[in-house]
C-alpha cells in the first residue's frame, strides 16, 4: 500500500508569505544601497548600510507637507466612506423590500466595474463642475470606496438581530439614535476592516490623484515619487527609500488592528 504525505499547511503558509514577502525585502535592501551598488546586484545586501538615501528622499520629497496632504485626503475620506457606508448599509438591511434589495445589489455589481472604463467621462465631469481639486478627490474616493464598504457592513447588520432596534424604540429612541448608540458600537470589528482596507487603496492611490490634483504643492506621497524618475535620469535608490517611508504608516497601523481586520471580514462575509 503506497503512502501519501499531506505538506502541513502552515509550511503552505509561511512559504507563500516569504514569496509574498520578497518585493518588500529587495524595497528594503536596495533602499540602503548606493546607485551604483543597485545596478550591480539586485539581490545582494548593501556593502555599507548607510541612511543617506532617506535623509535625502526626504528633503527632495518634501515629505513633512506631502504627508500632510496625504493625511487629510485620507482620514476625510475614510471618516465619510464609514459615516454613510454604515447608515446605508443599516437602512438596506432593515429595510426589507424589493427597492432595498435592488439598490444592495447595485452597490455590489459596482465593485465589477474596473476604474479605467469611467475615468474619462468622470474627469470630464468633475472638470465642468471645477471639482478638480482634493474636494472633487474627496468626493470620488468616497464613491469608489462605498460599495465595498456597504456589502461588510451589510453582512454584519445581518447578524445583529432587529429586537434590538425595536426595544429602543419602545423606550423611545428614533432611527439616528438606534444606530448610533446602539447599533454602530457593535459594529467596531468591520468599522475597523473597513477603515484599514480603504487606508491602504488610499494612501498607495496614484492613477487617480494623478488625474485630478494640478496644483502644485498639493500631491500626494504616490504623486511626489515621480520626482525620482526623469526623462533621462532614474534615482531609483532615493526612490525605493521614499517608498519604504511612505509604506511605514500603513504597516504600523495594520499591525495594530490585524486582529480586528480578520475578525470584521469574517462578520462581513456570512450572515
Amino acid at each position: 500500500m503506497r503512502k501519501t504525505y499531506l505538506i502541513p499547511l502552515e509550511i503552505i503558509g509561511i512559504t507563500l508569505g516569504v514569496i509574498w514577502l520578497l518585493p518588500f525585502y529587495l524595497m528594503l535592501v536596495n533602499s540602503l544601497k548606493s546607485k551604483r551598488e543597485i545596478f550591480e546586484d539586485t539581490l545582494k545586501p548593501p556593502g555599507s548600510v548607510t541612511f543617506d538615501n532617506y535623509v535625502q528622499a526626504f528633503k527632495e520629497l518634501d515629505f513633512l507637507r506631502t504627508f500632510g496632504n496625504s493625511l487629510l485626503i485620507l482620514v476625510i475620506s475614510v471618516a465619510l466612506i464609514i459615516f454613510f457606508s454604515s447608515m446605508a448599509a443599516y437602512a438596506l438591511s432593515r429595510v426589507k423590500s424589493r427597492t432595498s434589495t435592488v439598490i444592495f445589489f447595485l452597490f455590489v455589481a459596482a465593485m465589477l466595474i474596473p476604474f479605467q472604463s469611467v475615468m474619462i467621462p468622470l474627469i470630464t465631469i468633475f472638470g465642468k463642475v471645477e471639482m478638480l481639486n482634493r474636494l472633487g478627490l474627496i468626493f470620488m474616493y468616497l464613491g469608489f470606496g462605498a460599495s465595498l464598504s456597504i456589502f461588510l457592513y451589510h453582512g454584519a447588520l445581518n447578524s445583529i438581530p432587529k429586537s434590538l432596534d425595536e426595544a429602543a424604540t419602545i423606550d423611545g429612541a428614533n432611527k439616528f439614535q438606534i444606530f448610533w448608540y446602539i447599533i454602530f458600537p457593535m459594529l467596531k470589528p468591520i468599522t475597523v476592516t473597513v477603515g484599514i482596507l480603504n487606508t491602504i487603496w488610499i494612501w498607495n492611490d496614484y492613477l487617480l490623484p494623478s488625474l485630478v490634483i494640478n496644483q502644485k504643492g498639493m500631491e500626494t506621497i504616490p504623486l511626489k515619487m515621480f520626482f525620482f524618475f526623469g526623462e533621462y535620469t532614474k534615482q531609483w535608490h532615493l526612490a525605493l527609500a521614499g517608498l519604504t517611508l511612505a509604506i511605514i504608516p500603513v504597516i504600523i497601523a495594520y499591525f495594530f488592528a490585524q486582529k480586528s481586520i480578520i475578525k470584521g471580514v469574517s462578520e462581513g462575509a456570512v450572515k
